[in-house]
């Protein structure tokens, strides 16, 4: 049975004296203020069903510090379990008793069990608590917009047909061992792989007569999975191994489909096709095309933040697909009214959120001066301010930016590296609570 914390903390902590070891002494101090977070992590670590037996493993506790850790850190979960039995500073902050050393699995299977509207609740209650004594102050508050990348290689058509090709084939190829069944079919893994590297390498014309052929196997290997699938279904009653693997080969079967269907349309039609429409990654495929002005096109998630005087986070949201800046702006307002029961007196925000609806809705709610760094038509009066103030308000907001590239290079939140749609907003959330955590210790240390 996992524990929620440890029962008696040690009175020798052994931290070390350098400026990070201090530092690292101050967060635990600032977490075990804050023993209510635990209990909810332990919703999603803790089968509370099972008989209280045998070995307890890593504490709930010990787990989120670890998560903390490793966000600060920018480390592999390899990486991790190595300083963890290295560093007593960092065994000391993640609270590890002297016969247990996790690793890297361990790590990586109970860390990612928390989930991201767990974290997310976290981030409420911490700033909640923080708004109360003083630590966050809601006077002013700036807001923005920037893009979290996903984990993947910059998309092209031949690579994506050849990723559905070699996962589906692989599935085949392995289908004895899982489900028990030998389908018979011709690997078409090494021919793909072949076409896919000429195509990527040739010029225009020669991938316009390349791709038909790359198409033609995709089709082959399709064909070879509606096979197997008619075969393995007509079994009355499928153990829990099969049904697996029919409903992971379903899926990329359909990703497949959708990815030759795009590629037929780019490539061979000439269509445009919408962002909106777009596979970009066989394993991501949750990631949005973003385009911001006439910047590079990024592969990700929208992230709508807002910061306050001293920089903390205050509020997040991770949006679908690429809504525009305007649609975001009351959102925040709308989330600071319901979770904390208060609105700033100051809003001021880039100038992609501007519009004269965004003032007035704004104004409406009570706030005095809702500022847009680029005015697009909206004057003084309506945003509330004068000149000398609009000057202010427009400094204030420059912060944002900082606030944002701390977040990104010194907690990775540039991009995230943890798989599928919940690990992405697990990641996100993780960095956005660990920035919180350091800049309350850096800030307060008191």
């Amino acid at each position: 049975m996992r524990e929620t914390r440890v029962a008696q903390i040690s009175i020798f902590e052994n931290y070390s004296k350098h400026e990070f070891g201090v530092r690292l002494k101050t967060l635990s101090q600032r977490l075990d203020k804050h023993p209510e977070i635990l209990t909810l992590i332990a919703e999603d670590l803790v089968d509370y069903s099972r008989k209280k037996v045998g070995r307890n493993g890593l504490t709930v506790e010990s787990i989120f510090r670890c998560l903390l850790l490793k966000q600060q850190l920018g480390v592999s979960y390899e990486q991790l379990a190595f300083h963890l039995s290295d560093s007593m500073s960092y065994r000391t902050f993640v609270r590890l008793p002297s016969y247990l050393s996790p690793c890297k699995s361990t790590l990586q299977s109970t860390i990612r069990r928390i989930k991201p509207a767990t974290l997310e609740q976290v981030h409420y209650l911490l700033s909640l608590d923080w708004l109360k004594k003083g630590h966050i102050s809601l006077e002013k508050l700036r807001i923005d917009s920037t893009v979290v990348a996903s984990n993947i290689a910059p998309p092209s058509d031949s690579q994506l047909l050849n990723d559905g090709i070699r996962v589906l084939s692989r599935y085949l190829a392995k289908s004895r061992d899982v489900t028990g069944e030998k389908f018979r079919f011709t690997d078409q893994r090494k021919k793909s792989k072949s076409l896919a590297f000429a195509i990527f390498n040739a010029k225009k014309a020669l991938k316009d007569v390349l791709y038909p052929d790359l198409l033609k196997i995709a089709g082959i290997v399709l064909k070879q999975v509606e096979r197997a699938l008619l075969t393995i279904k007509k079994i009355t009653v499928l153990s829990e191994s099969q049904q697996k693997w029919v409903c992971e080969i379903e899926s990329y079967r359909d990703l497949t489909i959708k990815i030759m269907g795009q590629t037929e349309r780019r490539v061979i039609n000439k269509e445009n096709v919408l962002s909106s429409e777009k596979i970009v990654s066989l394993f991501e495929s949750h990631t949005d095309i973003i385009v911001k002005g006439c910047r590079d096109v990024q592969y990700g998630h929208k992230i709508n933040l807002s910061t306050e005087k001293s920089g903390f986070i205050t509020y997040l949201s991770i949006e679908k697909g690429n809504p525009s800046d305007k649609s975001l702006f009351m959102p925040v307002l709308d989330a600071h009214q319901k979770n904390f029961n208060r609105l700033p007196k100051s809003s001021v925000a880039d100038g992609g959120y501007a519009s004269k609806d965004n003032v007035s809705d704004g104004r409406g709610l009570g706030i005095k001066r809702v500022v847009f760094h680029k005015r697009v038509g909206i004057s003084f009066h309506a945003m509330g301010v004068k000149l000398k103030t609009f000057k202010q308000l427009r400094n204030f907001r420059a912060g944002v930016e900082g606030n944002i590239s701390e977040l990104k290079r010194a907690f990775g939140a540039s991009k995230a590296k943890w798989k599928g749609l919940d690990g992405f907003q697990a990641f996100v959330w993780s960095s956005v609570i660990t920035y919180n955590l350091s800049r309350l210790a850096r800030l307060e240390p008191g």
